[in-house]
C-alpha cells in the first residue's frame, strides 16, 4: 500500500515514507472509528480512500480540501455498505443463532 500511496502523491523518493505510513494508519483508524470493519489493503475502494486521505494531507489548502471532502464521501459510502461492515453482520447472526451461535430465537 505504501508504494501505491507514494505514487498517488507523485513522489519518487522514500524521504516521506514515515509520514505516509502514519497517514495510512491514521486513515485506517478513521475508517474503523466510523464503522468500517473490513479493511483490506488490496481492496480498490479502501486503497482509494487511503490515497485520497493522504492526498488531502499532502496537497495545498484548496487541493487538500477537495481530496478530504471526497474521502469523507467515500467513507460514508463504505460505512453504509454491508460488504465493509461484514464482521458486524456476522456477529449479529451469531447472537441470533443463525451461524450456530447460542443466541435465543
Amino acid at each position: 500500500m505504501l508504494e501505491a500511496v507514494r505514487l498517488s502523491l507523485r513522489l519518487t523518493v522514500n524521504d516521506f515514507d514515515t509520514e505516509i505510513l502514519d497517514l495510512i494508519e491514521a486513515c485506517k483508524m478513521d475508517l474503523k472509528v466510523a464503522g468500517v470493519v473490513k479493511i483490506v489493503d488490496n481492496d480498490p475502494l479502501i486503497l482509494r480512500a487511503v490515497t485520497m486521505y493522504a492526498q488531502g494531507h499532502f496537497g495545498g489548502a484548496d487541493i487538500g480540501e477537495k481530496y478530504l471532502k471526497a474521502y469523507e464521501y467515500l467513507k460514508i459510502t463504505l460505512c453504509m455498505s454491508s460488504h465493509y461492515r461484514v464482521a458486524e453482520s456476522e456477529a449479529e447472526a451469531d447472537r441470533d443463532g443463525i451461524n450456530g451461535g447460542d443466541g435465543d430465537i
